[in-house]
């Protein structure tokens, strides 16, 4: 960040907005908004509860396994949506309506088809994240470079080989877009989908600290999501920068 010509590190910005929020916490403002510091000392109380480590644990999982579903499902038809032309045109249509939906109006009509429980939230991530997948891995093999493919198949290369050795490496950039994107979206569905069930994982805490207008420990909670969101999606970030390459040299 440059400011006033100055390179200044991001975190500044975060330290003022910090500094502001502990001026009206310490102020008085507003109820809902305590001190900055009285949050911090508020996670670091609650983080060792076993309550939050079995809250935690159950969000962990619903997140991981809508995650690797969204995955396992959202590559494989992206792929099949860009080297079939008729599957694209037919799934094309739901995919986007599905991105610019609002998944979480659909998560009473799962609790009404599923049950009230971890599979609801399972697949609540799953929605919110599937579909953004899709897309992006749809594009990243369209984009893929066709001489390449080309060559690969004259020097004899299967089927398998065309996908795994040219058409995935050439799309790595968009499919991790894809990935990155979708783990922002599954974090928003694992708490939506535990906020409205509101009996399992950060969802029942999130409702006690507000019932009780426990708001130190509310605004922790919301602090430790965030964090989370952000932490795995800079690990797939990370991941994304190092495979510039190929999007470079396509």
């Amino acid at each position: 960040m440059i400011l006033f010509g100055q390179r200044i590190p991001i975190v500044f910005s975060l330290a003022v907005w910090f500094v502001i929020w502990e001026i009206i916490g310490r102020a008085k403002l507003s109820t809902i908004v305590p001190p900055f510091s009285g949050v911090i000392a508020a996670a670091f109380t609650i983080v060792p509860t076993a309550k939050f480590s079995a809250a935690a644990a159950i969000s962990l999982r619903s997140f991981a396994l809508g995650m690797a579903l969204a995955l396992l499902v959202g590559i494989p038809v992206g792929v099949l949506m860009a080297r079939v032309a008729s599957l694209g045109k037919i799934l094309g249509m739901w995919v986007n309506i599905f991105i610019s939906a609002p998944i979480s109006a659909l998560v009473p009509i799962l609790m009404a088809l599923i049950g009230i429980g971890e599979t609801t939230v399972v697949v609540t991530v799953f929605l919110f994240a599937v579909f953004v997948i899709v897309l992006d891995t749809q594009i990243g093999i369209k984009q893929a470079d066709r001489s390449l493919v080309e060559m690969a198949r004259c020097f004899g290369a299967r089927p398998h080989q065309v996908y795994t050795k040219v058409l995935f490496l050439s799309a790595l950039p968009e499919i991790l877009a894809g990935v990155r994107l979708g783990v922002i979206r599954g974090v928003k569905g694992v708490v939506i989908g535990q906020l409205l069930i509101a009996i399992i994982g950060v969802g029942e805490l999130f409702e006690l600290y507000s019932q009780h207008f426990l708001m130190e420990e509310f605004w922790a909670l919301v602090i430790i999501v965030f964090t989370f969101a952000f932490v795995v999606s800079e690990a797939v970030a990370f991941f994304e920068r190092r495979v510039e390459y190929y999007a470079s040299t396509r």
